[in-house]
C-alpha cells in the first residue's frame, strides 16, 4: 500500500469525513469566538494576536477528534464543545511558541505570517500564555458538566500538555535531538510526547465526558496513541513531499534544522510502511470498543492519506 493511492472506499469515506470535519470546525469556531476576549478589549495587541493565531484556519483536528469520540460514547455536543475548544487553545498556544526564533524560527503558519512576525516576539509569547490559561478556564467554568468530571478533564489536559509525559516534554526532547542521531525508540518517544500526548488527551477527554468505563478508556487510549504516531509520521513525510501551498507552512524545515524525523532515520518507503502499521494498530484498537466507531475509522484513514 502507498500513501498516495487511495482505495475507492477510502476516497468515499474521506469525502464524507470532510463534511463532518467542516461541520465540527464550524461549531468549534463559533464557541471559540464566544470564549475568547474580543480583539478590541485591552490589551488590544495581545487579543488581536490571539485571534490572529486561533482563527488562522486549520482543520481543528484535535477538537473534532474529541467530539467524535464523545459522540461515539453518547455524549452531547453541548457537553463536549468547551473541552474541545480547550484542546484547540492549547494546540494553538504551542504553535505560537514553537514558531518563535528561540524554537523553530518559522515565519509562515497556515499560509500566513506567524504570530511573532505579524506582531512581535513579546506579544506572541503573551498570546500563547493567555491561550494556555484560557483553555483551563474554559473547562473549569463549564457548568454543563459535573464538578468531578471537570476536575478529571483538567487533569487530563494538564498531563497531555506539560511534563514529564506531555507535549512540552516532547518539544524539549525534539530540540535536544537536533543535529544528533537518535535511535528508533528515542524518536518514537519524542513524537509520543510532542504530538501524541495531546491527541491521546483529546480522545480520553471525549470518552470521559461520555462516561466510558475503564476497559473502554484503555482501548481509546491505545487508539489515540497509534493515531498520534500515524499523524506524526505523515507529518514528517509531508515536510519532504508537500508544497508550501499544501502545508500552509514552510516545507523542508525539518531537514534544514536537522530534526529527528521518521524519513531521516528510516527513509521514505520504510516510513510509509510504519504509517500503514500504525493505521492498522489504531483500527485494531477500535475493535475492542462496542460502540459506533465508523467515524473513528474514517479519521484513521483520513490521517493516513492526508496531503496537507
Amino acid at each position: 500500500m502507498t500513501l498516495n493511492a487511495k482505495p475507492d472506499a477510502v476516497v468515499q469515506n474521506t469525502l464524507e469525513l470532510d463534511s463532518l470535519l467542516a461541520a465540527s470546525r464550524a461549531l468549534v469556531e463559533v464557541e471559540l469566538n464566544n470564549l475568547l476576549p474580543p480583539s478590541g478589549a485591552a490589551p488590544e495587541k495581545v487579543h488581536q494576536a490571539i485571534r490572529w493565531s486561533v482563527f488562522a484556519g486549520g482543520k481543528r483536528f484535535r477538537p473534532a477528534l474529541l467530539l467524535a469520540i464523545g459522540q461515539a460514547f453518547g455524549a452531547q455536543i453541548n457537553e463536549l464543545i468547551r473541552t474541545a475548544c480547550a484542546f484547540e487553545m492549547i494546540h494553538t498556544y504551542s504553535l505560537i511558541h514553537d514558531d518563535l526564533p528561540a524554537m523553530d524560527d518559522d515565519d509562515l503558519r497556515r499560509g500566513r505570517p506567524t504570530c511573532h512576525v505579524r506582531f512581535d516576539e513579546a506579544t506572541a509569547i503573551l498570546a500563547g500564555d493567555a491561550l494556555q490559561t484560557l483553555a483551563f478556564h474554559a473547562i473549569a467554568d463549564d457548568d454543563r458538566l459535573e464538578a468531578t468530571t471537570r476536575i478529571a478533564l483538567i487533569s487530563e489536559l494538564a498531563r497531555a500538555a506539560a511534563t514529564p509525559d506531555g507535549m512540552v516534554a516532547g518539544q524539549a526532547l525534539d530540540m535536544e535531538a537536533e543535529a544528533r542521531q537518535v535511535n528508533g525508540a528515542q524518536l518514537e518517544e519524542i513524537h509520543r510526547l510532542k504530538t501524541g500526548a495531546l491527541i491521546v488527551g483529546a480522545v480520553r477527554c471525549g470518552a470521559i465526558i461520555g462516561h466510558a468505563d475503564e476497559k473502554e478508556l484503555a482501548a481509546v487510549t491505545v487508539y489515540g496513541s497509534h493515531l498520534g504516531l500515524l499523524f506524526q509520521i505523515t507529518d514528517d513525510l509531508l515536510d519532504i513531499t508537500a508544497t508550501a501551498a499544501d502545508l500552509g507552512k514552510t516545507p523542508g524545515k525539518d531537514v534544514h534544522a536537522r530534526k529527528a524525523t521518521y524519513p531521516s532515520l528510516y527513509g521514505i518507503e520504510e516510513s510509509r510502511e510504519k504509517a500503514v502499521n500504525a493505521h492498522r494498530a489504531a483500527c485494531d484498537a477500535l475493535e475492542q470498543i462496542d460502540r459506533p466507531t465508523d467515524v473513528l475509522h474514517r479519521i484513521v484513514d483520513f490521517i493516513l492519506y492526508r496531503t496537507g
